[in-house]
């Protein structure tokens, strides 16, 4: 892949997240729960973007959670962060939010972090 085509890419993605942000921010006045997503890694936060801070967070580069998970696949990864971002989300007092993709799909371990979250007592 060639510089342009690379950039080209980059802005594809840039224009995604960010469309998909305004429309989260026009609907709801809730904090978002953001994913960020590597090969290797998942992470996620629990931004209230009108203050602009971070209530909670929780990620796979954390030693606590990387700890038990070495020998586990991606996916079971993810899930332990969902579960754990929405255990340090309620005891920040936070019990609803918006789910923020940004532009992966709701597949795989997106997903999986997602439907743990809503287990673990979060509601979107």
């Amino acid at each position: 892949m060639d510089h342009l085509q690379q950039k080209k890419k980059w802005k594809r993605r840039l224009r995604k997240q960010l469309g998909i942000r305004r429309r989260l921010a026009l609907v709801s006045d809730r904090p978002r729960l953001s994913v960020y997503r590597s090969h290797k890694h998942i992470s996620a936060q629990i931004i209230d973007d009108q203050a602009g801070r971070t209530l909670a967070s929780a990620s796979t580069y954390e030693k606590e959670l990387l700890g038990g998970l070495e020998q586990q696949d991606k996916t079971s990864c993810a899930s332990a962060v969902g579960a754990k971002v929405a255990e340090r989300a309620l005891a920040a007092g936070v019990q609803e939010v918006v789910f923020d993709r940004s532009y992966y799909l709701y597949h795989g371990r997106v997903k999986a972090l997602a439907e743990a979250a809503r287990k673990g007592g979060l509601k979107f």
